[in-house]
């Protein structure tokens, strides 16, 4: 079991990574899901065992996606929290764990303000992760966790 401590040098060293790449590229990274506002939930209504009647059946995350009216308003509440300002239009309230992937629709644990583009390329990849769930090339328990370790460290 990982320590306070652990956590804290853990969060200090992506940090470091995150100014370094900022720096070295000359633009502003993506924002990384911060683990204590953000640590991701599970909607309990997806298992490995449903994945055909749910997150591989095409059109299913619609049934679920929450409303803008609500996502808008979690959105700006959040980028408060995240110290971000601009545009509603330029962030995408994002699913820590996406709804292809299991992840609950509505928990606040669950969504971060995520700017575009890069909200738009980790679409891509939540796509792909499905695509590699449905086939059978990951269980979900692995793709969920590699969603976590990317939004948790590149945004």
């Amino acid at each position: 079991m990982a320590r306070p401590a652990d956590f804290l040098i853990a969060l200090v060293l992506v940090a470091g990574v995150l100014v370094v790449f900022a720096h070295g590229h000359g633009h502003t990274p993506a924002i990384v899901a911060d683990p204590v506002r953000t640590p991701g939930v599970l909607n309990p209504d997806v298992t490995q065992s449903n994945i055909r009647s749910t997150i591989c059946r095409r059109g299913w995350t619609e049934t679920i996606r929450p409303p803008t009216s609500y996502t808008n308003g979690l959105k700006t509440k959040q980028m408060r929290q995240y110290g971000e300002a601009g545009s509603l239009s330029d962030y995408q309230e994002d699913h820590m764990i996406s709804l292809e992937l299991g992840g609950n629709p509505t928990d606040p644990r669950n969504l971060w303000p995520e700017p575009y583009p890069r909200a738009s390329d980790v679409d891509k990849i939540e796509n792909e992760l499905n695509g590699e769930v449905c086939s059978g090339e990951l269980t979900l328990a692995q793709a969920q966790q590699r969603e976590d370790s990317l939004k948790h460290t590149q945004g």
